[in-house]
């Protein structure tokens, strides 16, 4: 596919920076708080004294508007495989992790997340793997380290953060994902790009969201070796 050039992008300048400042002055206005996760979780995920539940929501970082990142009137013009190519380009080697998918496999999640808004997904790094708590409000997607958010509760600061642009949902069936690495000491991009296709894949994947249910409605049902092996992970 012929790569188009990258005009109709903004440029780094304009762009967000590496680390997204923290909304200091309450929610940002996109996403509302979430319910909690499932009080009742099984005793590998108990939360210390202090906190024996969940949070609400972490402290969002404030949404970074499509328009700050693309010239979306331009990109209007162009056909979908032309977007997708540009939007792909411009995030190679800048920190940020780019991606993209159909309408329909949004909604799906859209309807998903509605009523699982809470996963656990084990990361594998070096020679063992750390776990992550993830919080979904579409079009969001939130994650921290749970060891962190046991330790720090709502005070625990979001490592990682996804957001989904629909801009282009309707005319394009397309819909453009942008992950932003909070904290680079926590995740490497490669680390962040495989934490994005897998927290997508417990949604999307019939099997898979079986595990998502569990956990958020019937958590003592849950069992956290059932995650590791659907992702072909040895149990340490």
């Amino acid at each position: 596919m012929r790569r188009l050039p990258l005009r109709l992008l903004r440029s780094a300048a304009t762009a967000s920076s590496r680390r997204p400042a923290l909304s200091r002055s309450g929610p940002a206005p996109a996403p509302s708080p979430s319910p909690a996760a499932p009080a009742a979780l099984p005793r590998w995920a108990a939360p210390r004294r202090g906190y024996s539940r969940f949070a609400s929501g972490f402290t969002p970082l404030q949404p970074k508007p499509l328009s700050s990142i693309l010239d979306v009137e331009r990109a209007k013009g162009l056909s979908p495989e032309h977007l997708v190519a540009a939007w792909d380009d411009y995030h190679l080697g800048r920190g940020h992790i780019g991606a993209s998918m159909s309408a329909k496999l949004y909604h799906l999640m859209e309807q998903r997340t509605a009523t699982c808004r809470h996963f656990v997904i084990p990361l594998w790094k070096g020679s063992g793997y750390t776990t992550m708590f993830m919080q979904v409000q579409m079009p969001h997607m939130i994650f921290t380290g749970l060891e962190d958010y046991k330790a720090r509760g709502t005070q625990a600061s979001p490592y990682y953060t996804i957001t989904h642009y629909t801009e282009f949902a309707e005319t394009k069936d397309t819909v453009l994902i942008r992950g932003d690495v909070v904290f680079t000491s926590k995740l490497t991009d490669s680390e962040a790009k495989c934490l994005l296709e897998t927290a997508h894949s417990f949604y999307l994947n019939d099997v898979r969201y079986r595990l998502v249910e569990r956990f958020n409605k019937e958590p003592h049902e849950f069992d956290f070796k059932d995650v590791l092996q659907v992702l072909e992970m040895p149990t340490i």
